[in-house]
């Protein structure tokens, strides 16, 4: 416990020099995240008030949330938020952490959708929301249906989808496409499509709900069942855009082309060149 006033740029320097042990490559910005939020502050005033004297429950909260950070927790599950194309989204462990990959499967159903009126979207695997409420956002004249099997996840995005004002939006709780028997013109999801064989391997497993990570053995088991279930669901001209595991880019086009095979299937890359989003446009 401190017995002494301190200011908020010294304790900054002393997270970084922590986070520096760590080889934490953003420990610059991770401090300032951590600071922002524990005073509830922007970072701009953060940055502009460097001798502001931090009071004891401030410090408190800091050294609380180095500590976790330290840990292994991930910064979004410790600020309780994270951003995802423009709007900041409220992130529990029972939800993925937002992730700007996704961004890219948002901005090619934006795209699409925004020149078919009328327009019906599915968001399968919703999570926290983010897909569903963002194309709600931008295509004011789609209905949207965000479905997940998860009813923490699904309290989540309805959360989320309250605070960006976008109360169209139906939640429904299902395995995937089963209840339905209406059709689509826009199915997106991000389903979980890590092969289980590298689960135990990765950060991510230790952290995130593997509800939404494991994609059974090979990690398309979820993606094959979900195009299995719309194959009668699209209507005519539809468009299915899925992200998957830049690994399993050539056996999701095998799958996609199997169900789909007068359909026109493409990899999309993401800003690294991996493949990223398989899109499937029907005639």
């Amino acid at each position: 416990m401190r017995s002494k006033a301190i200011e908020l740029l010294a304790f900054r320097r002393e997270i970084k020099d922590r986070l520096a042990l760590t080889e934490d490559e953003n420990a610059e910005n991770t401090s300032l995240i951590l600071a922002a939020h524990a005073l509830k502050k922007t970072k701009t005033w953060i940055l502009a008030h460097s001798d502001y004297e931090l009071k004891h429950e401030e410090i408190n909260t800091l050294q609380n949330y180095l500590t976790k950070y330290l840990q292994g927790v991930p910064l979004p599950y410790i600020i309780g938020s994270w951003a995802f194309f423009n709007r900041t989204f409220k992130v529990t462990p029972d939800v993925l952490i937002p992730r700007p990959e996704t961004e890219l499967l948002v901005e090619r159903a934006i795209a699409f959708g925004q020149d078919k009126d009328p327009l019906t979207v599915v968001d399968a695997g919703t999570g926290s929301g983010i897909i569903a409420i963002s194309l709600a956002a931008s295509l004011n004249h789609a209905s949207v249906y965000a479905l997940d099997i998860s009813s923490a996840a699904l309290a989540v995005a309805k959360e989320n989808a309250s605070f960006h004002q976008q109360n169209r939006i139906k939640f429904v709780q299902s395995d995937l496409l089963s209840p339905f028997r209406s059709e689509f013109d826009l199915i997106c999801a991000n389903l979980p499509y890590i092969p289980s064989p590298k689960m135990e391997k990765l950060p991510v497993a230790r952290w995130e709900p593997r509800l939404a990570l494991d994609g059974g053995p090979t990690g398309l088991e979820s993606i094959e069942k979900l195009l299995f279930q719309a194959k009668s669901k699209l209507a005519s001209g539809a468009c299915v855009l899925l992200e998957i595991e830049s690994s399993l880019g050539k056996p999701a086009l095998e799958i996609a082309h199997k169900i789909f095979p007068k359909a026109k299937q493409q990899l999309i890359q993401d800003l690294a060149g991996l493949d990223r989003v398989l899109q499937i446009m029907l005639p």
